[in-house]
């Protein structure tokens, strides 16, 4: 008889939920509160209200960020459990179709009808619920929603990619800082591709490309809106 053990992989799938909740997060703490002093600063504003705006931009951000990603995973999560529920009734209300609908499954999967047949009845005698929950409903334990592990992932994500541009407000004089806020948060949002691309097992380059670009062009529009408010008034 074969060995049944199993050798170690290392798969990157379960790091889906707070990964994409995590760069989300610091990329749109960093952009918004960016683009905000960028913004307040090219409309003249003096060095204490630019930071005062950070830091407003900041706390604001965070908590809608929170309240904004537990909202969403959350209803995704209620749209799981609705369907667990309407899955657990067909089962007990009528097995046998249940059975025969996870073998059409398998069929078109490319086993054969009759090994078909056996590993539905053989997964249904183990756990019914669980194999039409993954194989019907495409519901699995690794991509299961969970709304309060993504709205703390975003809040705290979001506070730290915001106190990286407001760190640099703070240290740099008013005269430099427009060129010093770009040209930091330009390198934080590249690191922060590289990395959640590497973190993703994708290429890094195309990560931190990727988010630069857009970070760059939101920090150019608001700057650029923020100057002409300066110029009309």
């Amino acid at each position: 008889m074969p060995s049944l053990s199993r050798h170690t992989e290392r798969h990157r799938s379960d790091r889906i939920g707070w990964l994409r909740a995590a760069v989300l997060g610091a990329n749109d703490g960093i952009v918004s509160t960016a683009s905000l002093v960028l913004g307040v600063a090219a409309a003249n504003a003096s060095h204490d209200n630019i930071l005062i705006t950070g830091v407003a931009g900041l706390v604001a951000g965070a908590m809608s960020m929170a309240a904004g990603e537990y909202v969403s995973v959350h209803s995704q999560a209620d749209t799981e459990d609705a369907d667990l529920s309407r899955e657990r009734a067909e089962l007990l209300a009528n097995p046998a179709a249940e059975q025969r609908e996870l073998t059409a499954i398998y069929v078109t999967r490319g086993l054969d009808p009759v090994l078909a047949e056996r590993v539905a009845s053989q997964l249904m005698a183990h756990d019914a619920l669980g194999a039409h929950a993954r194989d019907e409903l495409g519901i699995s334990t690794t991509l299961s929603a969970r709304p309060v592990q993504a709205a703390l992932a975003s809040a705290a994500s979001f506070a730290a990619g915001a106190a990286l541009p407001l760190a640099v407000v703070a240290v740099a004089p008013r005269a430099a800082l427009i060129a010093a806020v770009a040209a930091t948060s330009l390198l934080f949002l590249a690191m922060l591709g590289g990395t959640a691309a590497r973190a993703g097992g994708a290429r890094m380059g195309a990560g931190a490309w990727r988010v630069a670009f857009w970070g760059a062009l939101a920090m150019a529009i608001t700057a650029g809106v923020g100057s002409l408010f300066f110029t009309i008034v």
